[in-house]
Protein backbone atom coordinates (compact mmCIF):
# COMPACT_ATOMS: atom_id res chain seq x y z
CA UNK A 1 0.00 0.00 0.00
CA UNK A 2 1.38 3.41 -1.01
CA UNK A 3 0.86 5.94 1.77
CA UNK A 4 0.46 9.68 1.08
CA UNK A 5 3.30 12.04 1.95
CA UNK A 6 3.00 15.06 4.23
CA UNK A 7 2.48 17.57 1.41
CA UNK A 8 -0.19 15.37 -0.13
CA UNK A 9 -2.00 15.05 3.21
CA UNK A 10 -1.79 18.80 3.77
CA UNK A 11 -3.23 19.55 0.33
CA UNK A 12 -6.08 17.10 0.91
CA UNK A 13 -6.85 18.72 4.28
CA UNK A 14 -6.86 22.16 2.66
CA UNK A 15 -9.36 20.90 0.09
CA UNK A 16 -11.66 19.49 2.79
CA UNK A 17 -11.51 22.72 4.81
CA UNK A 18 -12.15 24.76 1.69
CA UNK A 19 -15.25 22.76 0.77
CA UNK A 20 -16.67 22.73 4.31
CA UNK A 21 -15.94 26.39 5.11
CA UNK A 22 -17.37 27.71 1.85
CA UNK A 23 -20.58 25.76 2.44
CA UNK A 24 -20.89 27.21 5.94
CA UNK A 25 -20.13 30.70 4.62
CA UNK A 26 -22.94 30.38 2.08
CA UNK A 27 -25.33 29.42 4.87
CA UNK A 28 -24.34 32.50 6.87
CA UNK A 29 -24.86 34.79 3.90
CA UNK A 30 -28.30 33.31 3.33
CA UNK A 31 -29.37 34.32 6.86
CA UNK A 32 -28.70 38.05 6.49
CA UNK A 33 -26.54 40.29 4.32
CA UNK A 34 -24.94 41.74 7.46
CA UNK A 35 -23.31 38.34 7.92
CA UNK A 36 -21.41 38.65 4.63
CA UNK A 37 -18.36 40.20 6.32
CA UNK A 38 -18.48 37.41 8.92
CA UNK A 39 -18.60 34.69 6.28
CA UNK A 40 -15.78 36.26 4.32
CA UNK A 41 -13.58 36.87 7.38
CA UNK A 42 -13.97 33.35 8.76
CA UNK A 43 -13.44 31.73 5.37
CA UNK A 44 -10.27 33.75 4.87
CA UNK A 45 -9.07 33.00 8.40
CA UNK A 46 -9.51 29.24 8.01
CA UNK A 47 -8.15 29.00 4.48
CA UNK A 48 -5.37 31.60 4.44
CA UNK A 49 -2.22 29.93 5.77
CA UNK A 50 -1.92 27.55 8.66
CA UNK A 51 0.44 24.60 8.92
CA UNK A 52 -2.38 22.07 9.58
CA UNK A 53 -0.26 20.34 12.25
CA UNK A 54 -3.23 19.00 14.19
CA UNK A 55 -5.15 17.36 11.35
CA UNK A 56 -1.91 16.03 9.84
CA UNK A 57 -0.89 14.41 13.12
CA UNK A 58 -4.41 13.01 13.49
CA UNK A 59 -4.35 11.45 10.04
CA UNK A 60 -0.86 10.05 10.63
CA UNK A 61 -2.19 8.51 13.85
CA UNK A 62 -4.83 6.77 11.74
CA UNK A 63 -2.27 5.50 9.25
CA UNK A 64 0.09 4.50 12.07
CA UNK A 65 -2.41 1.83 13.12
CA UNK A 66 -2.14 0.19 9.70
CA UNK A 67 -5.43 1.62 8.41
CA UNK A 68 -5.89 2.31 4.72
CA UNK A 69 -6.24 5.93 3.56
CA UNK A 70 -9.83 7.13 3.95
CA UNK A 71 -11.49 10.32 2.72
CA UNK A 72 -14.04 10.13 5.54
CA UNK A 73 -11.33 9.88 8.19
CA UNK A 74 -9.34 12.67 6.54
CA UNK A 75 -12.45 14.86 6.72
CA UNK A 76 -12.95 14.06 10.41
CA UNK A 77 -9.28 14.80 11.13
CA UNK A 78 -9.55 18.11 9.25
CA UNK A 79 -12.14 19.24 11.82
CA UNK A 80 -9.33 19.57 14.39
CA UNK A 81 -8.09 22.63 12.48
CA UNK A 82 -11.34 24.40 13.39
CA UNK A 83 -10.62 23.83 17.09
CA UNK A 84 -7.27 25.50 16.46
CA UNK A 85 -8.98 28.41 14.69
CA UNK A 86 -11.19 28.90 17.74
CA UNK A 87 -8.11 28.89 19.99
CA UNK A 88 -6.24 31.43 17.85
CA UNK A 89 -9.16 33.86 17.63
CA UNK A 90 -9.80 33.73 21.37
CA UNK A 91 -6.07 33.83 22.14
CA UNK A 92 -5.70 37.12 20.27
CA UNK A 93 -8.61 38.55 22.25
CA UNK A 94 -7.17 37.44 25.59
CA UNK A 95 -3.66 38.62 24.73
CA UNK A 96 -4.75 41.88 23.11
CA UNK A 97 -2.82 40.97 19.97
CA UNK A 98 -3.37 43.32 17.06
CA UNK A 99 -2.16 41.00 14.31
CA UNK A 100 -2.15 37.41 13.14
CA UNK A 101 -0.28 36.11 10.05
CA UNK A 102 0.74 39.67 9.11
CA UNK A 103 -2.92 40.78 9.01
CA UNK A 104 -5.19 42.44 11.58
CA UNK A 105 -6.51 40.02 14.21
CA UNK A 106 -10.22 39.36 13.78
CA UNK A 107 -11.24 41.57 16.69
CA UNK A 108 -9.26 44.44 15.15
CA UNK A 109 -10.77 43.75 11.73
CA UNK A 110 -14.31 44.07 13.09
CA UNK A 111 -13.37 47.03 15.24
CA UNK A 112 -12.39 48.70 11.98
CA UNK A 113 -15.65 47.59 10.35
CA UNK A 114 -17.58 49.27 13.19
CA UNK A 115 -15.70 52.54 12.66
CA UNK A 116 -15.99 52.46 8.87
CA UNK A 117 -19.72 51.74 9.07
CA UNK A 118 -20.32 54.50 11.64
CA UNK A 119 -22.12 52.08 13.97
CA UNK A 120 -23.20 53.27 17.42
CA UNK A 121 -21.31 52.33 20.56
CA UNK A 122 -17.72 51.29 21.14
CA UNK A 123 -15.78 49.93 18.15
CA UNK A 124 -13.46 48.06 20.52
CA UNK A 125 -16.30 46.29 22.34
CA UNK A 126 -17.93 45.43 19.04
CA UNK A 127 -14.70 43.90 17.71
CA UNK A 128 -14.11 41.87 20.87
CA UNK A 129 -17.70 40.60 20.97
CA UNK A 130 -17.57 39.62 17.31
CA UNK A 131 -14.29 37.72 17.74
CA UNK A 132 -15.58 35.79 20.75
CA UNK A 133 -18.62 34.73 18.73
CA UNK A 134 -16.46 33.77 15.72
CA UNK A 135 -14.29 31.57 17.90
CA UNK A 136 -17.39 29.90 19.31
CA UNK A 137 -18.71 29.37 15.80
CA UNK A 138 -15.45 27.74 14.67
CA UNK A 139 -15.69 25.38 17.65
CA UNK A 140 -19.28 24.50 16.72
CA UNK A 141 -18.17 23.92 13.13
CA UNK A 142 -15.59 21.39 14.33
CA UNK A 143 -18.43 19.27 15.75
CA UNK A 144 -20.43 19.66 12.57
CA UNK A 145 -17.52 18.69 10.32
CA UNK A 146 -16.97 15.47 12.27
CA UNK A 147 -20.68 14.61 12.28
CA UNK A 148 -20.87 15.15 8.52
CA UNK A 149 -17.56 13.41 7.74
CA UNK A 150 -19.08 10.01 6.98
CA UNK A 151 -17.12 8.04 9.59
CA UNK A 152 -18.95 5.09 11.14
CA UNK A 153 -20.79 5.04 14.47
CA UNK A 154 -18.11 2.74 15.86
CA UNK A 155 -15.40 5.20 14.85
CA UNK A 156 -17.33 8.04 16.48
CA UNK A 157 -17.68 6.02 19.68
CA UNK A 158 -13.93 5.33 19.75
CA UNK A 159 -12.66 8.81 18.91
CA UNK A 160 -15.14 11.39 20.22
CA UNK A 161 -14.14 10.97 23.91
CA UNK A 162 -10.58 11.95 22.93
CA UNK A 163 -11.92 14.91 20.94
CA UNK A 164 -13.86 16.12 23.99
CA UNK A 165 -10.83 15.67 26.28
CA UNK A 166 -8.67 17.59 23.83
CA UNK A 167 -10.97 20.60 23.83
CA UNK A 168 -11.43 20.60 27.61
CA UNK A 169 -7.66 20.39 28.17
CA UNK A 170 -7.12 23.25 25.74
CA UNK A 171 -9.52 25.51 27.65
CA UNK A 172 -7.99 24.46 30.98
CA UNK A 173 -4.51 25.28 29.68
CA UNK A 174 -5.68 28.64 28.34
CA UNK A 175 -7.14 29.53 31.74
CA UNK A 176 -3.94 28.53 33.53
CA UNK A 177 -2.04 30.75 31.09
CA UNK A 178 -4.30 33.71 31.89
CA UNK A 179 -4.00 32.95 35.61
CA UNK A 180 -0.21 32.87 35.40
CA UNK A 181 -0.23 36.44 34.16
CA UNK A 182 -2.59 37.45 36.95
CA UNK A 183 -0.37 35.84 39.60
CA UNK A 184 2.40 38.14 38.41
CA UNK A 185 5.32 35.81 39.03
CA UNK A 186 7.16 33.16 37.05
CA UNK A 187 7.40 29.52 38.09
CA UNK A 188 9.16 26.93 35.90
CA UNK A 189 7.05 23.93 36.90
CA UNK A 190 3.78 25.80 36.38
CA UNK A 191 4.99 27.20 33.07
CA UNK A 192 5.88 23.73 31.79
CA UNK A 193 2.46 22.42 32.81
CA UNK A 194 0.82 25.28 30.91
CA UNK A 195 2.98 24.50 27.87
CA UNK A 196 1.79 20.88 27.96
CA UNK A 197 -1.90 21.67 28.31
CA UNK A 198 -2.29 24.95 26.46
CA UNK A 199 -0.65 23.66 23.31
CA UNK A 200 1.31 20.43 23.67
CA UNK A 201 -1.46 17.93 24.26
CA UNK A 202 -4.02 19.45 21.95
CA UNK A 203 -1.53 20.14 19.17
CA UNK A 204 0.06 16.70 18.87
CA UNK A 205 -0.70 13.97 21.42
CA UNK A 206 -4.50 14.20 21.36
CA UNK A 207 -4.70 14.50 17.56
CA UNK A 208 -2.48 11.41 17.20
CA UNK A 209 -4.69 9.44 19.56
CA UNK A 210 -7.85 10.74 17.89
CA UNK A 211 -6.68 9.40 14.53
CA UNK A 212 -5.42 6.14 16.02
CA UNK A 213 -8.76 5.62 17.79
CA UNK A 214 -10.56 6.02 14.47
CA UNK A 215 -8.48 3.08 13.23
CA UNK A 216 -9.08 0.98 16.34
CA UNK A 217 -5.41 1.03 17.34
CA UNK A 218 -4.17 -1.27 20.10
CA UNK A 219 -3.51 0.12 23.57
CA UNK A 220 0.17 -0.58 23.05
CA UNK A 221 0.33 1.55 19.91
CA UNK A 222 -1.81 4.26 21.49
CA UNK A 223 0.67 4.43 24.37
CA UNK A 224 3.59 4.62 21.97
CA UNK A 225 1.93 7.53 20.15
CA UNK A 226 1.40 9.27 23.50
CA UNK A 227 5.05 8.69 24.38
CA UNK A 228 5.92 10.38 21.09
CA UNK A 229 3.31 13.14 21.22
CA UNK A 230 3.62 14.40 24.79
CA UNK A 231 7.30 15.42 24.79
CA UNK A 232 7.02 16.64 21.21
CA UNK A 233 3.99 18.75 22.10
CA UNK A 234 5.88 20.41 24.92
CA UNK A 235 8.85 21.04 22.63
CA UNK A 236 6.44 22.52 20.07
CA UNK A 237 5.16 25.03 22.62
CA UNK A 238 8.67 25.88 23.81
CA UNK A 239 9.59 26.73 20.23
CA UNK A 240 6.51 28.94 20.14
CA UNK A 241 7.70 30.65 23.33
CA UNK A 242 11.09 31.39 21.79
CA UNK A 243 9.51 32.72 18.60
CA UNK A 244 7.20 34.92 20.69
CA UNK A 245 10.28 36.72 22.03
CA UNK A 246 12.93 36.36 19.31
CA UNK A 247 10.93 35.59 16.14
CA UNK A 248 11.36 37.63 12.97
CA UNK A 249 8.12 39.56 12.43
CA UNK A 250 8.45 39.14 8.66
CA UNK A 251 8.28 35.37 9.16
CA UNK A 252 5.98 35.01 12.19
CA UNK A 253 3.44 37.61 11.09
CA UNK A 254 3.49 39.17 14.58
CA UNK A 255 5.69 41.96 16.01
CA UNK A 256 9.03 40.80 17.39
CA UNK A 257 8.91 40.54 21.16
CA UNK A 258 5.11 40.41 21.23
CA UNK A 259 5.11 37.93 24.14
CA UNK A 260 7.05 40.47 26.23
CA UNK A 261 4.53 43.24 25.53
CA UNK A 262 1.69 40.82 26.29
CA UNK A 263 3.29 39.76 29.59
CA UNK A 264 3.53 36.05 28.79
CA UNK A 265 4.88 34.00 31.72
CA UNK A 266 6.44 31.31 29.57
CA UNK A 267 9.03 28.64 30.32
CA UNK A 268 11.65 30.88 28.72
CA UNK A 269 10.78 33.74 31.08
CA UNK A 270 10.75 31.39 34.09
CA UNK A 271 14.19 30.06 33.14
CA UNK A 272 15.45 33.64 32.82
CA UNK A 273 14.08 34.53 36.24
CA UNK A 274 15.78 31.53 37.85
CA UNK A 275 19.12 32.41 36.27
CA UNK A 276 19.10 36.18 36.91
CA UNK A 277 19.93 38.42 39.84
CA UNK A 278 17.34 40.69 41.44
CA UNK A 279 18.15 43.74 39.28
CA UNK A 280 17.72 41.84 36.02
CA UNK A 281 14.54 40.20 37.29
CA UNK A 282 13.20 43.63 38.19
CA UNK A 283 13.91 44.97 34.68
CA UNK A 284 12.15 42.02 33.09
CA UNK A 285 9.20 42.30 35.47
CA UNK A 286 8.76 45.96 34.56
CA UNK A 287 8.84 45.15 30.87
CA UNK A 288 6.41 42.23 30.96
CA UNK A 289 2.95 43.39 29.92
CA UNK A 290 4.09 46.87 28.86
CA UNK A 291 2.39 47.34 25.49
CA UNK A 292 4.29 50.60 24.87
CA UNK A 293 7.74 48.98 24.63
CA UNK A 294 9.61 50.12 21.53
CA UNK A 295 12.03 48.04 19.45
CA UNK A 296 15.08 49.23 21.42
CA UNK A 297 13.48 48.31 24.76
CA UNK A 298 12.43 44.89 23.43
CA UNK A 299 15.98 44.31 22.19
CA UNK A 300 17.29 45.06 25.69
CA UNK A 301 15.03 42.42 27.24
CA UNK A 302 16.01 39.96 24.52
CA UNK A 303 19.66 40.56 25.39
CA UNK A 304 19.03 39.99 29.10
CA UNK A 305 17.25 36.70 28.35
CA UNK A 306 20.05 35.53 26.08
CA UNK A 307 22.83 36.64 28.45
CA UNK A 308 21.21 34.74 31.32
CA UNK A 309 21.66 31.48 29.42
CA UNK A 310 17.89 30.84 29.41
CA UNK A 311 17.64 30.82 25.62
CA UNK A 312 20.37 28.18 25.34
CA UNK A 313 18.76 26.18 28.17
CA UNK A 314 15.39 26.29 26.45
CA UNK A 315 16.94 25.16 23.15
CA UNK A 316 18.63 22.26 24.95
CA UNK A 317 15.32 21.26 26.54
CA UNK A 318 13.62 21.29 23.13
CA UNK A 319 16.31 18.97 21.77
CA UNK A 320 16.01 16.58 24.72
CA UNK A 321 12.24 16.44 24.34
CA UNK A 322 12.59 15.88 20.59
CA UNK A 323 15.03 13.01 21.16
CA UNK A 324 12.66 11.50 23.72
CA UNK A 325 9.79 11.71 21.25
CA UNK A 326 11.71 10.16 18.37
CA UNK A 327 12.78 7.22 20.52
CA UNK A 328 9.09 6.30 20.95
CA UNK A 329 8.73 5.65 17.22
CA UNK A 330 10.48 2.28 17.56
CA UNK A 331 7.27 0.26 17.85
CA UNK A 332 6.71 -3.06 16.03
CA UNK A 333 3.16 -2.13 14.96
CA UNK A 334 4.18 1.22 13.52
CA UNK A 335 4.57 1.27 9.73
CA UNK A 336 8.11 2.40 8.85
CA UNK A 337 6.87 4.94 6.30
CA UNK A 338 4.48 6.46 8.82
CA UNK A 339 7.32 6.60 11.35
CA UNK A 340 9.37 8.56 8.81
CA UNK A 341 6.48 10.97 8.28
CA UNK A 342 6.11 11.43 12.04
CA UNK A 343 9.82 12.17 12.31
CA UNK A 344 9.49 14.70 9.48
CA UNK A 345 6.61 16.38 11.32
CA UNK A 346 8.55 16.34 14.60
CA UNK A 347 11.42 18.22 13.01
CA UNK A 348 9.01 20.68 11.38
CA UNK A 349 7.32 21.33 14.73
CA UNK A 350 10.55 22.01 16.62
CA UNK A 351 12.78 23.65 14.01
CA UNK A 352 10.20 26.04 12.58
CA UNK A 353 10.71 29.79 12.21
CA UNK A 354 7.03 30.77 12.49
Amino acid sequence: MVLPGISEIRSAIDAELDSFTRSRASELKAIDTHLNPVAEALSEYVLDGGKRFRPIFAYLGHLAAGATPSQQVLRACSALELVHVCALIHDDVMDGSDSRRSKPALHKRFEALHSQSAYSGSPEKFGLAAAILFGDLALAWSDQMISESGITELQVKRAIPIFHEMRAELMAGQYLDVLEGALGKSDLDRSRKIARYKSGRYSIERPLRFGAALAGASESLQQSLSDFGLPLGEAFQLRDDILGVFGDSKVTGKPSGDDIREGKRTVLIAMTSERSDSSVRAKIERALGDSTLNAIQVAEIQRLIEDSGALAECEELIQRLLNQALSALEHPELDINVAKSLEEMALAATKRKS
